[in-house]
C-alpha cells in the first residue's frame, strides 16, 4: 500500500515537534498535524508563559528588598493588562519560532483537528476543509488538558488554560489543588498582589517530594501571608449577586473570592482522536496504553509524552520524541529514555528543585541512608527582616557512599540543582563532594561543604 508520509505526527507539541524535525531529518516524508497552537501546553499554556509570571511576581519582592540596600523605590501595583499583553507577545514569537523550525526541517504542517480513521489515515478537519492522509506510521503526542472535579458551579472555576489570559488580576483567589501547578499560582498570585488562599484535599502539597521541602515550603508560604487549608475541598461554586465567587468548602465555611483556580491533575487529550477506530488501548488511568518503545496495541500507531502518563515533563518529552524518531528511522543512533535521576522544579517562591531519591523513597526501598542536610538564611536577605530560609538536602547511600538524592529549596533552587543533576548521573558519592571545592560565597557550595550527618 502507498502511503503520502512515513510518519504522521499529531500534536504540535515539544515531544511531537522534536520526534517530526528529527525523522525529518533521517530522511522521513512527515506530517505534523496540529488544531490548536505550535509548541503544545509548555509554549502556550505551561512552563514558559508560567515561568514569566513566576518572575514578574518576584519583582515586588526585589523591588522591597531594594529599600534594604539603600535604593529609594516603590512596589506600588502590577500593570496586569500590560504584563499579559508581553507575555502573549513572547509566545507569539515562539510559536512562529515552531512553526519554522517545522518548515525549516522539511514538515508538512496541517492546521486542524486530526482523527483516526485506522491504524494508518487520519482525517484532517482546519480550515483548508476536511481531507485524509495516511501513513506508514502514526504518532499521538497530543498532550494533557486540565480537569476540574464535577461539582456543582464546574464552569465557574478557572484553569491555567484560562489564567493566562485573564484580563485583570483578581483581587481575592482560591487556589484549589496541591501539585506543582497549585502552589506556582499561589505564588503568582500572591505574588502579584492578591489575597491567596490555598486549599488542598491532602494532608500536605507537593505529594512525591522530599518531606523536608514539603514542609519548609508550607512554612514559607505561611510566612509570606498565603493563607493554607489542608484536608480540605471545595464542595461547589456559586456567584453572589456581586459578581464575585462563593466556594462552599466541606467543612461548611465559605471563601468569597474573585477567582478559584483548579490544578487538581490533568487528563490526557484524546477527545474525538477516533481511537475507537483502532486496536489501541488505554491502560487502568485513562493514559494511552505503550510498551518500552511506545508502541500500542496497534501496530502502526506510537504515543509519547502527557498522553501516556509517565513524567509530566517537557525534557522527558522531547527524549521520547527524539528515541522513537531514532528507533524507527536511525537505529545505529538509537539510546533508550532512562527515567532515572530525572531532576525536575517547582518554581514557587522560593524555588525547589530535587533529583533522584527522597529520604521516604530510599527508607521504602530497604536502603541504609545517611542524611545531610543545611537550613540558612540567604547572605541575599541579610539586611532584611524577611525569615525566608533557604533548606539544602542530600541522601546518602550509608552503604556504597554514592549520592542518591539532592534537593533544595530557595532562590535559583533549579539553576543549581540542573549542575549537580549531572553528578548524581555519574554515580558521584558524597566523598567526590566532599572534594569539590565551592564557589565562595554562593548558596551552591554549601551542597559541597556539608560534612556532619543529620540522621541514618
Amino acid at each position: 500500500m502507498a502511503f503520502d508520509f512515513d510518519l504522521i505526527v499529531i500534536g504540535a507539541g515539544s515531544g511531537g515537534v522534536r520526534c517530526a524535525r528529527f525523522a525529518a531529518g533521517f530522511g522521513a516524508k512527515v506530517a505534523v498535524i496540529e488544531s490548536r497552537y505550535l509548541g503544545g501546553t509548555c509554549v502556550n499554556v505551561g512552563c514558559v508563559p508560567k515561568k514569566l509570571l513566576v518572575y514578574g511576581a518576584h519583582v515586588r519582592e526585589e523591588l522591597q528588598l531594594a529599600q534594604d540596600y539603600g535604593w529609594a523605590v516603590q512596589a506600588g501595583e502590577v500593570d496586569w493588562p500590560e504584563l499579559i499583553r508581553r507575555k502573549n507577545n513572547e509566545i507569539e514569537r515562539l510559536n512562529g519560532v515552531y512553526r519554522r523550525l517545522l518548515e525549516g526541517s522539511g514538515v508538512s504542517l496541517y492546521e486542524g483537528h486530526g482523527k483516526l480513521l485506522d491504524g494508518h489515515r487520519v482525517q484532517v478537519n482546519g480550515p483548508a476543509g476536511e481531507q485524509v492522509i495516511s501513513a506508514e506510521r502514526v504518532l499521538i503526542a497530543t498532550g494533557g488538558w486540565p480537569q476540574v472535579p464535577d461539582i456543582p458551579g464546574k464552569e465557574l472555576a478557572t484553569t491555567s488554560n484560562e489564567a493566562f489570559y485573564l484580563p485583570t488580576l483578581p483581587k481575592r483567589v482560591l487556589v484549589v489543588g496541591g501539585g506543582y501547578i497549585a502552589v506556582e499560582f499561589a505564588s503568582i498570585f500572591h505574588g502579584m498582589g492578591a489575597k491567596t488562599s490555598l486549599s488542598y484535599r491532602g494532608d500536605l502539597f507537593l505529594r512525591g517530594f522530599d518531606e523536608a521541602l514539603r514542609q519548609q515550603l508550607r512554612e514559607e508560604f505561611r510566612h509570606k501571608g498565603i493563607q493554607l487549608a489542608f484536608n480540605s475541598h471545595v464542595t461547589s461554586i456559586r456567584r453572589a449577586q456581586d459578581g464575585s465567587l462563593l466556594a462552599n468548602m466541606a467543612d461548611g465555611s465559605v471563601h468569597n473570592v474573585d477567582c478559584v483556580f483548579y490544578a487538581t491533575g490533568r487528563r490526557p487529550m484524546l477527545d474525538d482522536l477516533g481511537l475507537e477506530n483502532t486496536a489501541v488501548t488505554l491502560d487502568e488511568r485513562g493514559f494511552i496504553a505503550v510498551d518500552e518503545h511506545y508502541q500500542t496495541a496497534e501496530p502502526s500507531v506510537l504515543a509519547i509524552g502527557d498522553v501516556i502518563g509517565r513524567m509530566a515533563l517537557t525534557p522527558v518529552a522531547l527524549a521520547e520524541g527524539m528515541a522513537v524518531a531514532r528507533r524507527l528511522y536511525q537505529p545505529e543512533a538509537f539510546v533508550p529514555v532512562d527515567y532515572q535521576n530525572i531532576p525536575t522544579a517547582v518554581f514557587s517562591l522560593p524555588n525547589l528543585a530535587t533529583v533522584g531519591l527522597t529520604e521516604e523513597q530510599a527508607r521504602e526501598q530497604g536502603l541504609r541512608v545517611k542524611i545531610f542536610q543545611s537550613r540558612f538564611r540567604p547572605m541575599k536577605l541579610s539586611f532584611s527582616d524577611s525569615p525566608e530560609k533557604t533548606l539544602m538536602k542530600l541522601v546518602v547511600d550509608a552503604d556504597t557512599d554514592k549520592v542518591l538524592g539532592c534537593h533544595m529549596l530557595g532562590p535559583e533552587a533549579a539553576e543549581i540543582v540542573q549542575g549537580l543533576a549531572v553528578a548524581i548521573k555519574a554515580g558521584a558519592t558524597k566523598a567526590v563532594f566532599d572534594q569539590t571545592l565551592g564557589i565562595h560565597p554562593s548558596a551552591a557550595e554549601e551542597f559541597v561543604t556539608m560534612r556532619q550527618s543529620v540522621g541514618e
